[in-house]
């Protein structure tokens, strides 16, 4: 990678096991005998889709998934700085029925992440899990961790029981605790449950061409019209791994909505395409995305991101052509590559209040 280029990845992933989370669990949970017939997670195999055979080798790890020192080859591989890491597992979280298990068990995950990758290297930062099902619990649990764990943002599963939104007033608090303490919360999909997909059969490829952005459609547009935007114009919102194409379309049929049926949202008080040119609204694009530059003229440059999502959809042999095929597009100016690749994502995370990591990519190594 060019040297003029510094790349930050503001969503990979870790891929967390039951077995080690065992061994974080509190009370009242920790004196417990675990039967390991049964996960901790409701999984994202329990919207009967296969997630998890894949052909050999490709797994950092193998089957345990990337830990600390596999992510920090990868990014050595690729001349990647630094990484966000975000939850695989507990992209379900928001399905667990029992509020104390779910307050127990994002604990346990943020103490878990804490330990095996950010106390390993500051080039491995992470957000907070938290849990939707009891508000109150995720405002302490995000005090926690952006002030003792040092994470730079929180993560919400984008799909929660029951088809809930995280639009209600009983999130104001959270939402008002994230503005308070300066730190992004994003939403992330990452199961097809209770987004009305049954009836696509087998094809798991249609579940997943659909389930990030139908889930992430409901989450944005419903904080939109419930007045989110409006009661907390500076929170800063992350709306993950689901391409930005479809995002001047949105836009412009927000603004229709909100023109013809204003009076079903009297919380919105502007229009929502104003609210998404504020700034404060960050989507991670795809390197391959045919309509990024008309995103980048119709919102604004700086609130896009890049992801590799490493090690969920590709592993680093499909990889190395990522990086290279957003540097050599003609139709995306270098400034906003750089805006993409560094200055947004350290903006949406805040990084310039952490130590600086410049040059701390080590010289890559072989792959395999």
């Amino acid at each position: 990678m060019p040297a003029e280029f510094r790349i930050i990845d503001a969503d990979g992933h870790v891929m967390e096991l039951d077995e080690q989370l065992a061994e974080y669990i509190g009370p009242p949970y920790d004196g417990l005998e675990w039967h390991r017939s049964y996960g901790f997670w409701p999984g994202l195999t329990g919207d009967g889709n296969l997630r998890s055979l894949r052909q050999p080798g490709g797994w950092a790890g193998g089957g345990t998934g990337p830990d600390a020192q596999d992510w920090l080859r990868f990014l050595d591989i690729n001349g990647v700085e630094r990484t966000v890491l975000y939850p695989t597992q507990g992209l379900t979280h928001g399905m667990i029925r029992d509020p104390e298990w779910a307050v127990a068990l994002a604990r346990a995950y943020n103490d878990w992440l804490h330990d095996r990758f950010l106390r390993v290297s500051p080039r491995l930062l992470g957000v907070a899990l938290l849990p939707v099902q009891d508000v109150g619990a995720a405002v302490e649990e995000l005090r926690r961790c952006v002030t003792q764990l040092g994470m730079p943002g929180a993560v919400l599963p984008a799909v929660i029981a029951g088809g809930r939104t995280c639009a209600g007033p009983e999130f104001d608090p959270l939402w008002a605790a994230a503005q308070e303490l300066d730190v992004p919360v994003s939403t992330h999909g990452g199961t097809t449950a209770t987004l009305g997909l049954d009836g696509i059969g087998a094809n798991f490829t249609v579940g997943h061409l659909l389930e990030h952005p139908f889930a992430q459609f409901r989450q944005f547009g419903a904080m939109m019209f419930e007045g989110v935007f409006e009661r907390f114009p500076r929170l800063r919102y992350g709306c993950l791994e689901c391409g930005i194409g479809w995002l001047p379309w949105f836009i412009d049929r927000m603004d229709e909505e909100l023109e013809r049926k204003a009076q079903y949202s009297p919380q919105c008080k502007r229009k929502p395409s104003e609210y998404v040119r504020d700034g404060n609204i960050f989507f991670a694009a795809e390197v391959e995305e045919g309509a990024l530059p008309l995103a980048i003229d119709y919102v604004r440059p700086d609130v896009i991101l890049w992801a590799s999502d490493y090690p969920h959809e590709r592993d680093q042999r499909d990889f190395s052509g990522d990086i290279p095929a957003l540097l050599e597009r003609t139709d995306i100016a270098d400034d906003v590559k750089r805006q993409i690749w560094y200055d947004n994502p350290t903006r949406f995370y805040r990084l310039d209040r952490l130590p600086d990591t410049a040059g701390v990519v080590r010289a890559a190594v072989a792959a395999g």
